[in-house]
């Protein structure tokens, strides 16, 4: 039933993203109501999938790279229909599901088997860590699809070619304000997924922070972020410099979260 439901999940996702692609190729209200019903059932089933491998392992199930990457897109796709329904802007799909389908798909390269809990892990913070972690990244996973749609839309305005793919994407001042909602609901979810995996680790390592690749890099990313927020605030950092900041921010989180995994093995890896 796992290995249906994940493939049921992946197989929605696709063709979500099928239906996400041509709305922004020709954005008709039946394709964007299409795209939304199909990727919130994929959500739902996605939703299942995780429930019915937490039954069978017994705890949550984010303790390797195929759930990691699955969970990962499962935030993804939670934060984003919160958001869609919000700004009812249908057309960031476009760049949100590619994305969560890409996660699922690398997800079933890794191998699926269940093994037992390292005792390490037996924690009630697993639950608490990695969710707060995982919603963070998911925002910063829209600010960087709106980071880059913001990139596109000022790239047309500059060079006064207002094609067709000018009139289908959001006013720069709507992506900025996504970017800046993004950015204020994932920060103090990184925050907090940070402490309480400082915590987790005195409890577990006898030790708050042991300077780790993967503790290392979470606060390079922290850091970031907490540069980009603090520039909003603070200097007025909007638009392109924001929407710049937003995609870098991306790519080093997904360097913490997968690239220091496979490249700097630590106390925090996946196996």
């Amino acid at each position: 039933m796992n290995a249906l439901l994940f493939n049921v999940t992946l197989g929605i996702y696709f063709l979500a993203t099928v239906t996400y692609l041509a709305y922004l190729v020709k954005p008709r209200d039946s394709l964007g109501r299409t795209s939304h019903w199909l990727i919130s059932i994929g959500f739902l089933v996605h939703c299942a999938f995780t429930v019915d491998r937490y039954v069978e392992a017994g705890h949550t199930p984010i303790t390797n790279l195929h759930e990691a990457l699955s969970f990962f897109g499962l935030a993804l796709v939670g934060t984003f229909i919160a958001f869609e329904r919000r700004y009812k802007v249908f057309i960031i799909g476009s760049f949100v599901t590619p994305l969560a389908f890409v996660l699922m798909v690398v997800s079933s390269l890794f191998p699926s088997a269940i093994t037992p809990l390292n005792p390490t892990l037996m924690s009630k913070w697993l639950a608490v860590h990695t969710t707060l972690a995982f919603l963070g990244y998911a925002s910063f996973a829209l600010a960087f699809g709106a980071g880059i749609m913001y990139l596109i839309q000022e790239h047309f305005l500059k060079s006064r070619k207002l094609g067709a793919m000018y009139q289908k994407l959001p006013s720069l001042e709507m992506l900025d304000e996504i970017n800046y909602r993004c950015l204020t609901f994932g920060f103090p979810l990184l925050t907090f997924a940070i402490i309480s995996g400082a915590i987790w680790a005195e409890t577990a390592w006898g030790t708050y922070w042991s300077w780790d690749p993967k503790e290392t890099w979470s606060l390079i990313t922290w850091f970031v972020y907490a540069a980009l927020l603090h520039g909003r605030l603070t200097t007025g950092w909007r638009g392109k410099r924001a929407a710049i900041l937003a995609i870098i921010g991306f790519c080093i989180l997904l360097f913490t979260f997968l690239g220091v995994n496979l490249l700097m093995p630590g106390l925090h890896s996946y196996k």
